[in-house]
């Protein structure tokens, strides 16, 4: 059963919200600046809030921040309402968990209700890349990952209505707009950072493509103010052989420190992607010409564990191995997001449609 409400959900009547067990799931991302407390303070004052799900990290913590949960927490629930700031693409790790919540729901015999209070996309409609293949043999493609583009132009809600069929899920599902929550038309989406390494109103536009970087020796800038703007590592050289550029972006050198991560303390050099205004950048592009680049030019480059697992395509793997030309993987991209289009369209809550890069 699926339900798309219109009204906030501090006025929805469900019985398993007034008066049952419920399980909240949520980030910062879940103020509500009309009523100055959090989402899950509203079920706290009720007097039924029975299990609070949250980051293990501080909200601000260099590295990579989940929402742990065990099918025991799950237990015993009414609901459990989800609300979390997606980023728009399937590298994110709490939407990740927002569907793995879904799998472990799916496949309980007493199962809550889930609702979800959407968020608008800080990263638009646009989408970008290709869909995971099912199955990829000798890929150990990411888990909850389904088969989402890259930049899956969705919001939270709408990419839950479409894991929720491909899983084929029985359990009560509702999404309440973004539109309905007084605080998604008073606040942007990047003002409450959705996790440390997405701190501000670009990084949701770099992210798609940027991401693949944290499997490389390549630092993203993690462990800056400025993560997937800067790109950089100690063996880069400014007086060597120039990187491709792209539509939508010019690139600063520059060097950089970074206080935590892979070179914590280490000075590293590399190159600024600045957004150009009014712009489109196609960010997975731009970042596999560069993986191709370095790959070709720096023997010290290295691709690592996880890598592939992310870009879960081989077509694209051919590309950045110099298998295939620039030509063919663009091609490629270029299908690939018409059909995940098609897909996408068919659980789209709001009137503004997905659209590709051209």
């Amino acid at each position: 059963m699926f339900s798309f409400r219109t009204t906030p959900l501090v006025d929805q009547l469900d019985k398993a919200l007034r008066d049952g067990a419920v399980g909240c799931f949520c980030t910062a991302n879940c103020w509500r600046t009309d009523q100055n407390r959090y989402m899950w303070q509203i079920f706290e004052e009720r007097g039924n809030l029975k299990k609070l799900l949250v980051p293990r990290e501080a909200e601000l913590t260099p590295g990579t921040n989940h929402i742990d949960f065990k099918k025991e927490d799950l237990e015993g629930l009414d609901a459990i309402v989800v609300e979390i700031q997606d980023v728009g693409s399937r590298f994110f790790n709490y939407t990740k968990d927002v569907l793995a919540l879904m799998e472990c729901l799916a496949a309980m015999k007493e199962v809550p209700s889930m609702y979800v209070v959407d968020h608008m996309n800080p990263a638009g409609r646009v989408v970008e890349g290709t869909m995971p293949e099912s199955p990829l043999p000798g890929w150990k493609v990411e888990q909850h990952t389904a088969r989402v583009a890259h930049r899956h132009g969705l919001t939270l809600g709408e990419l839950c209505l479409l894991y929720y069929s491909e899983i084929g899920a029985k359990f009560p599902l509702h999404v309440i707009s973004a539109l309905a929550t007084e605080s998604n038309k008073e606040l942007l989406p990047w003002v409450i950072a959705p996790c440390s390494d997405i701190p501000g109103l670009f990084t949701s536009d770099l992210y798609s493509g940027g991401g693949l970087w944290n499997n490389t020796n390549i630092t993203p800038g993690i462990g800056t103010s400025r993560p997937y703007e800067y790109i950089g590592a100690p063996f880069i050289r400014h007086d060597g052989p120039v990187p491709p550029t792209a539509d939508g972006v010019k690139m600063r050198p520059c060097s950089f420190t970074p206080s935590a991560g892979r070179y914590a303390g280490k000075r590293c050099f590399g190159y600024q992607l600045m957004l150009e205004p009014g712009g489109e950048y196609h960010s997975l592009i731009h970042t596999l010409l560069l993986l191709r680049f370095f790959k070709e030019y720096y023997p010290e480059f290295t691709l690592e564990e996880g890598f592939k697992a992310k870009l879960a395509d081989p077509a694209l793997m051919d590309f950045i191995s110099g298998q295939s030309s620039e030509e063919q993987m663009r091609e490629y991209v270029k299908v690939s997001e018409q059909k995940w289009i098609r897909k996408a369209r068919k659980f789209l809550l709001y009137d503004d449609q997905p659209y590709r890069i051209k």
